[in-house]
């Protein structure tokens, strides 16, 4: 590879690892809305981002779901630059899955506090820990492996 080619390569993974964030998180965030309208889940993303802070009939509704789905997709950046900056030569599925079980942990254990429309992790209902859990191993296997995928081209086998 030529040396002059390496930044702007480092620069466009940089971009589409901002991208895949901002789309993963749009998309699984928009699963969530659907997993709590249809009463799978008693919380959405707008729980976390509008209701502990806003209180207002909006935030129960469409407006607010969609309002927060944006938000959400703004703030799914983060989680996709760590991966990209500490975790992108891990290129197998598991890792999309333990980096989305550690997401869960941080948002519904540790920082569970601080949202006070959320309830605490033992008064949560099973499906809702269950639908929850879904939702961020599938952005966590969407961020790890695309930005993996990305980030070591053809190095990528599918071993067993």
């Amino acid at each position: 590879m030529n040396e002059e080619n390496y930044p702007r390569k480092n620069q466009n993974l940089l971009v589409k690892s901002l991208v895949t964030g901002f789309v993963g998180a749009l998309l699984w965030g928009a699963m969530s809305s659907v997993g709590y309208f249809m009463s799978f889940s008693t919380v959405s993303h707008a729980s976390f981002i509008l209701r502990s802070f806003f209180s207002g009939s909006w935030t129960e509704g469409l407006t607010g779901e969609l309002i927060s789905l944006f938000i959400l997709g703004l703030l799914g950046t983060i989680p996709a630059i760590i991966y990209y900056y500490f975790f992108k030569k891990f290129a197998r599925v598991i890792h999309g899955v333990i980096y989305g079980l550690i997401l869960w942990a941080i948002f519904f254990i540790f920082l569970n506090p601080y949202f006070s429309y959320v309830p605490n992790f033992n008064e949560l209902e099973v499906d809702t820990i269950t639908a929850t859990v879904c939702q961020f191993v599938m952005y966590g296997v969407f961020v790890a492996y695309t930005i993996a995928f990305d980030a070591n081209g053809e190095r990528i086998t599918f071993q067993e």
